[in-house]
């Protein structure tokens, strides 16, 4: 079975790299929609909203913005694939750091401990919107400031959730992962399958 057999062409509503590449390298046809983006860099967690309930909620909204503005351009009517990624501790998100200092606040809490990273998909097409959900349990070595100081200063924290990039040097960190992979880089390659593939309802 050919790649244009198996997958059809979809939309990424995602301005992440990460998701793209990944999508590139299974073979998924697609394209990036350039959709504005609303105000600050993450969207508030409501009051008792538990890390799983806010981004199944950040990712449902991203797709209901996404489908509004598809219309809104006119554009071809293909599926639209949204994905949102957190980072929680204690149950705190930890969102993308404000700057560097945050960065270093955020991997002092990390190091030593095993967090969870959840990965919200969301699929949007003519029969509505189908969701699901990726949970990994990724465990830190315990970090020196050296450690902190040195992954700080190469940047790469910063645009991330919980301030670590796992296919970066953060690698370098990860004692131990239970789950998936490509769901703590920011899509769930197997999630992504199972909705792209499977009929609707099932």
């Amino acid at each position: 079975m050919n790649e244009q057999a198996l997958f059809s062409p979809i939309y990424l509503a995602s301005a992440s790299p990460r998701r793209h590449e990944l999508l590139t390298q299974m073979g998924i046809p697609h394209e990036v929609l350039r959709i504005p983006s609303p105000p600050g860099e993450d969207e508030p967690r409501l009051a008792g909203e538990t890390p799983v309930d806010y981004v199944r909620r950040t990712a449902r909204e991203k797709a209901e913005r996404a489908v509004a503005w598809v219309r809104s351009q006119g554009l071809k009517d293909l599926p639209i694939l949204c994905a949102d990624t957190t980072v929680a501790l204690d149950g705190d998100v930890l969102g993308k750091p404000a700057d560097l200092a945050d960065a270093a606040a955020m991997l002092r809490r990390l190091s030593g401990r095993a967090h969870h990273v959840y990965s919200a998909l969301v699929l949007a097409d003519a029969q509505g919107m189908r969701e699901a959900l990726s949970r990994t349990e990724v465990s830190f070595k315990t970090l020196s400031e050296e450690e902190i100081a040195w992954y700080c200063a190469s940047r790469e924290p910063l645009g991330k959730a919980g301030a670590y990039g796992i296919q970066g040097k953060a690698a370098l960190f990860v004692a131990h992962l239970s789950g998936s992979h490509s769901g703590v880089v920011g899509l769930p390659l197997y999630e992504t399958y199972q909705l792209l593939t499977l009929p609707a309802g099932r």
